[in-house]
């Protein structure tokens, strides 16, 4: 009996005492849906609606993706609402100490003066098209790398039959079920993003980090941004619906995003390869980098500044993985998940030709665990957690991918790796080119913590570390790359893009020479990783998705992929320990919590607005549906297809949802279409957006 066989018979008795289960299909609410699959019949059944196709398309169609976030159409002239953390950075790039827009808010007076969002950009699903056979042709009787590298210049081929050279739209390749499924997703892609209305930043995170991934919260965590083509506002015919009506508890609602990552289909075995190595590792890199930006910030009004964005986006790292760490510690929740594998097996082996392919991903597993650190820190890209290379140096991003790009773009595009396919350039020179601010003294400090750590990590004696270094200490090296480089200047970033190979070999730039100098050590651990970890994983997860479509049918859904899915669940509060609350929360429970010290301090012309404001008026509300990181954003939706919140957030439990739903804690935050009215009426003195809403 394996180890994860063993596991799973000790979880199911503590399950059966608990009266918890999980079978492989999914239940209720269960499930982040795509939209060429989604339960239409069993949601209808479950939340007593009467949708159809058509509103499938509706909705898939006024949906948006916003950058690492979710977003939804709101008018017929490209209007889009999102989070105002989804936002953060734009406000970030367009604001100076002077003129801070993360403190007084945005509220430009007319479209003229809604700004661009430096490298943002925004696609709509238009078309899905099943590519399985192609893709999985592709890497028959192939092993390691060269599997790899077939599926990955297939892919590329396929979306350059698709999309060609045509700026507006992106194709990919998704893989769904682990390699079970490939799907073509083709967008509608829009560059030219402009911000319209952003709340001051105390409005939309009151609480801080102590009210974060909880509930009740006070947060208009709201913000709107507008397509434009051509210097004109986008027309979008096809959009939500404006609802700022009173939610009522007991609504069935529908949530319509881009969830980031789920690991719901890992085996056993695979789970605890995350909970022993990915999460530590994660967890104690992020925190360390949080408290030295805290310390950065705390030098001086500047280091402030510049330091908030950052900081905000890694406390909120931390806690996500602080809750995920918790779920996979929890041998109630672990029971259902092996219930569910015990399950799985059993059904299983009445099949013919499944082979063991839980004994397969078992011997990789001792090798991920060994490479793990390496690839993360060195390389990146592994899909297990969230560490990667550079320790976030925009600097080093963009020099990275300058040296890659100028090296791959040598070869035909069917051998390149997979980012820099002819496919893919587009997006990669967009984001090269966007004029966004750098701040040398954050950079030097991001470099300086990621060289350090590495070197904790892999060990002073490890040869990739002596490449990385040199003779030079983390303390040096980063402070001479940072104050050195000359890439914080589009112009230069472009001229070496158009300069190609040449003029990168060619340049003096200090970050431009490092990164063609550590070229070696980590193109060597990625095909390490691929070889060894990746190949093997994807065999073996097809053979895994294969026995799990003839044991459930199509009542599984495949794991989130940052690609677009629907999800389901009503208006309703909770009642287990550690979350026992209503589904509501209202500006007169905000004047209530309210201290006047941070972060319970209100927004100032949110204070200043107080006797304006109706304190009945509901603010944030609690909803059961099946969302996760990504999910940031998210429309939710009645049947009627009116919009009546975007997801901000979830509970700390919630955050077990990467690796299974349980619909006792399972709750999403909302940030109500009412209280967004409110706060462009009655505070911001937005009424030319109330009246594009159609708002009452």
């Amino acid at each position: 009996m394996s180890g994860s066989q063993k596991l799973a018979t000790s979880l199911i008795a503590l399950c059966a005492a608990a009266g918890l289960g999980l079978s492989g299909a999914a239940r209720a609410e269960e499930g982040m849906w795509t939209f060429d699959n989604f339960p239409i019949a069993r949601a209808n059944q479950t939340l007593g609606t009467n949708i159809d196709q058509a509103w499938l398309d509706r909705v898939r169609l006024s949906s948006v993706k916003f950058g690492g976030c979710s977003a939804g159409l709101v008018s017929g002239e490209g209007l889009v609402l999102t989070n105002n953390h989804c936002v953060a950075t734009c406000v970030a790039n367009l604001s100076t100490q002077a003129v801070n827009y993360a403190e007084t808010g945005f509220a430009p007076r007319s479209r003229e003066e809604e700004l661009q969002c430096p490298g943002a950009s925004a696609e709509i699903l238009t078309a899905i098209v099943d590519v399985t056979e192609r893709m999985h042709a592709a890497g028959a009787g192939l092993e390691g790398q060269a599997f790899t590298r077939a599926r990955d210049a297939e892919a590329g081929a396929i979306e350059q039959e698709a999309c060609g050279g045509d700026a507006t739209t992106r194709c990919q390749v998704v893989s769904l079920y682990r390699g079970g499924q490939f799907k073509l997703y083709k967008f509608r892609r829009y560059t030219d993003v402009r911000l319209a209305w952003a709340p001051e930043d105390r409005a939309a995170t009151f609480g801080g980090d102590l009210d974060n991934f909880s509930f009740p919260r006070f947060a208009i965590d709201g913000a709107f941004v507008r397509l434009y083509e051509n210097g004109q506002p986008v027309a979008t015919p096809t959009h939500f619906t404006w609802n700022a009506d009173r939610p009522v508890e007991g609504t069935p609602v529908f949530v319509s995003g881009n969830p980031g990552s789920t690991q719901r289909l890992l085996t056993l075995d695979q789970l605890a390869t995350i909970r022993d190595v990915v999460l530590p590792l994660d967890q104690l890199i992020a925190s360390e980098l949080r408290g030295r930006l805290i310390r950065f910030s705390e030098e001086s009004e500047e280091n402030a500044f510049i330091a908030m964005d950052p900081i905000v986006g890694l406390e909120n790292t931390y806690k996500r993985g602080r809750g995920r760490m918790a779920a996979l510690v929890d041998s109630g929740f672990m029971g259902m998940k092996a219930e569910a594998e015990a399950d799985f097996r059993q059904r299983a082996g009445a099949l013919t030709g499944v082979g063991d392919p839980w004994s397969e991903l078992s011997t990789v597993q001792p090798i991920a665990r060994e490479l793990y650190p390496a690839m993360a820190l060195l390389e990146g890209g592994t899909g297990l957690g969230t560490t990667s290379p550079g320790g976030g140096s925009q600097l080093f991003s963009w020099a990275r991918t300058l040296v890659r790009a100028a090296q791959e773009r040598e070869k035909p595009s069917a051998e390149r790796l997979p980012e820099y396919a002819d496919s893919r350039l587009a997006a990669v020179q967009s984001s090269l080119f966007a004029e966004r601010p750098v701040y040398p003294s954050l950079e030097q400090a991001r470099l300086e913590w990621w060289l350090s750590k590495t070197r904790e990590w892999l060990t002073v004696d490890d040869p990739r570390v002596r490449a990385l270094l040199g003779d030079e200490s983390p303390e040096q090296l980063s402070a001479r790359l940072a104050a050195g480089s000359r890439l914080g200047d589009p112009a230069v970033r472009r001229a070496l893009w158009e300069g190609g190979l040449a003029a990168v070999e060619a340049s003096d730039d200090p970050m431009i020479r490092y990164l063609l100098a550590i070229q070696e050590p980590t193109r060597a651990i990625r095909s390490e990783w691929e070889e060894k970890v990746e190949a093997p994983t994807a065999r073996a997860s097809e053979q895994l998705a294969a026995a799990r479509f003839q044991a459930y049918g199509d009542s599984v859904y495949p794991d989130a992929t940052g690609t677009l899915r629907l999800t389901y669940g009503k208006i309703e509060g909770s009642d287990v320990p550690g979350q026992r609350w209503g589904p509501f929360t209202t500006f007169g429970g905000l004047w209530d919590r309210a201290t006047g010290a941070p972060p319970f301090d209100v927004a100032p012309r949110l204070l200043a607005a107080k006797d304006r404001i109706d304190p009945d008026t509901v603010m944030n509300m609690a909803v059961s549906s099946d969302t996760i990181g990504g999910s940031s954003g998210s429309p939710v939706v009645t049947e009627a297809g009116e919009i009546v919140g975007a997801n901000f957030d979830s509970t700390v439990l919630t955050q077990r949802n990467a690796y299974g739903y349980d619909r006792n804690v399972n709750r999403s935050v909302i940030v109500t279409t009412g209280a967004i009215t409110t706060a462009l009426r009655d505070v911001y003195g937005m009424e030319r957006l109330v009246e594009e809403l159609g708002a009452r």
